[in-house]
């Protein structure tokens, strides 16, 4: 019999069938997806792994046995994230579980969910004694974290594969053997396709399985292909505090939910991330006070579908008598769930830590915007008036396709009454150029709703078809590709046109700035965003500070500056500077 050449980790969320189905299963799996004897397949190191490959699939063919399955599925998440491993699988010891100094060099692509990824990955592998790198020649293990939303996003990762496989194949057999790693919504997917196509990945670890990395890692030493692509129910990595990646960094985003129930039809999004689970409120507020000490200014609360966040842990409040308002004329794909705390709540909280931390958050459902979450915005002056509102379609009829629980007419409604609610609201959208069966008319129903809204910003691209999906199941991917494009143009063009014009209201305005650093386009001028998370450009001079009469100063990142507004583009503002100032001083002047 061939040994096992991948180790699935059962998790308690297991939910297809009995645990004693789901382990067989399991390790059928991993069977099917590397075939081949571990005598037979000898790594690109050569000889020098001979002796750690035995020693390793000696001790793999006498475990794990299923009532280490048992026992794995019962062990609270939080043991895992111990430096000292008190209970390794039968198949490892506590001294390979451990980084030993080893360099790890991390690739991000793709959200903003994939950038607080990386952080959380990190910062369990520096707890079992990983050092971190920026430099890629110099790293013993290069984990890639993914994105699978389109095509284009996942061929950019083969491309990348292959040229580590040529730094892969110059390494030096004096040197520790390089390990390359996929981590996130590409290993979720094509998780197979990944282990049959590219032998030089040594490790695949879905969104949910960050915290196996030290294990997948050590199989991965022996010379064997490991994997965990399990999702999980109840992973939220609540207890693992992210790691900041940039020393100088400003802001910060904090994931406060994982997956999406939403099921629109063109979206893999709940196929690689799975169903929507929350973060306990506490843990949230924790790290925002971390961050607020670390001298953080911004912190954009992160989640699939961010306010549907529902925090259950509070026994207290899992009444069904507090009700789940959804915003005027929309509906759900799913059962609505009662009880809990909400996002008002959890917002309401995380802007009271620290009057001078600016709150944003992404990505939302037009759906889930109550009322008591607009005014909770236009309230509270450190919550930004940004509100990021994915319409994907102007076409009632293509909106109905996509599932996406609501008309034109209702997310007009919608947009009137946040404008209503929170006066000179900055507005964002995405949109989706092509999706099945759209025809000119549905396009020119999107063009004219660019043109009645004028967003400030927009992310717009051609629809690519993903496996899984309902729309892969149920509907045609008909419109061919070169129309998809010039429609994708079209869109782009109408975008940048009205949103330079909405942008260019606020010429002659002063606007509250947080300086990010230098533009990148000019060593004279420094960079920030407003309120309204557009770019604001302003040059590099000395400038009065408020909150010391008579002191001149330069301004520095994470400072707060008041910028008056000279010019305007689609997207990017210009202006001079006029004082640095206070987040609660700045309401005099803005």
């Amino acid at each position: 019999m061939h040994h096992l050449q991948c180790i699935f980790q059962v998790q308690r969320s297991l939910r297809c069938g009995s645990l004693a189905s789901g382990s067989w299963l399991l390790l059928r799996t991993c069977r099917t997806h590397s075939s081949f004897p571990s005598t037979a397949r000898p790594s690109p190191e050569g000889q020098q792994e001979d002796g750690a490959r035995k020693d390793f699939s000696s001790r793999l063919a006498t475990g794990p046995t299923f009532e280490h399955f048992l026992r794995s599925a019962s062990v609270p998440q939080e043991k895992l994230l111990s430096p000292e491993v008190e209970d390794p699988p039968p198949y490892l010891t506590v001294d390979e579980l451990l980084g030993r100094q080893r360099k790890v060099y991390l690739e991000t692509y793709g959200c903003q969910m994939n950038v607080n990824d990386t952080e959380i990955a990190w910062s369990i592998l520096q707890k079992n004694g990983y050092l971190r790198t920026n430099n890629l020649q110099e790293a013993d293990v290069i984990l890639l974290i993914t994105c699978s939303i389109r095509e284009k996003a996942e061929q950019t990762i083969w491309n990348r594969l292959h040229q580590l496989k040529v730094l892969k194949t110059k390494r030096l057999r004096s040197q520790v053997p390089l390990r390359i790693g996929i981590l996130g919504c590409m290993a979720e997917r094509l998780k197979e396709e990944i282990l049959k196509k590219e032998k030089m990945v040594d490790i695949l670890a879905g969104p949910d399985a960050y915290r196996d990395l030290p294990r997948l890692l050590a199989i991965a030493e022996s010379g064997q292909q490991a994997a965990n692509v399990l999702l999980s129910l109840d992973e939220t990595y609540a207890d693992v505090m992210p790691v900041q990646t940039s020393p100088s960094a400003t802001s910060a985003f904090v994931s406060i939910m994982r997956g999406c129930d939403n099921m629109c039809s063109y979206c893999i999004v709940p196929f690689t991330r799975g169903r929507e689970r929350s973060r306990p409120v506490a843990s949230i507020l924790e790290e925002v006070r971390k961050l607020s000490e670390q001298g953080l200014k911004e912190v954009t609360l992160l989640g699939q579908n961010v306010n549907s966040f529902r925090d259950n842990s509070e026994v207290q409040f899992n009444s069904a008598a507090v009700s789940t308002n959804l915003s005027r004329g929309f509906s759900a794909n799913y059962k609505i769930k009662q009880g809990g705390l909400r996002f008002a709540h959890l917002l309401d909280q995380v802007s009271r830590i620290d009057p001078e931390m600016r709150i944003r958050f992404t990505s939302p459902h037009p759906k889930d915007f109550p009322d008591e979450v607009l005014q909770l915005i236009h309230e509270r002056d450190n919550i930004c008036k940004q509100i990021h509102l994915p319409a994907q379609s102007g076409s009632s009829r293509v909106l109905d396709a996509m599932r996406r629980g609501y008309s034109r007419e209702a997310y007009v409604e919608l947009i009137h009454h946040i404008r209503e609610s929170i006066p000179g609201v900055s507005l964002s959208s995405d949109f989706i150029a092509g999706f099945c069966g759209e025809t000119e008319e549905d396009h020119l129903q999107t063009v004219s709703l660019l043109q009645e809204v004028q967003y400030n910003m927009g992310f717009l691209f051609a629809y690519s078809m993903r496996q899984k999906t309902r729309a892969y199941h149920r509907l045609k991917d008909d419109v061919p590709e070169e129309v998809k494009l010039r429609r994708l143009e079209e869109l782009i063009t109408v975008f940048r046109e009205e949103a330079t014009k909405a942008n260019k209201t606020s010429v002659g305005c002063t606007q509250l700035v947080l300086v990010e650093g230098l533009s990148k386009r000019s060593a004279t001028d420094l960079s920030g965003r407003n309120d309204g998370n557009l770019k604001v450009i302003f040059p590099d001079v000395e400038m009065e500070d408020v909150t010391n009469s008579g002191l001149r100063v330069r301004a520095q990142p994470g400072d707060y500056v008041l910028v008056k507004i000279t010019s305007a583009s689609s997207q990017t503002l210009k202006g001079h500077v006029l004082c640095r100032t206070t987040l609660k001083d700045s309401s005099t002047y803005c």
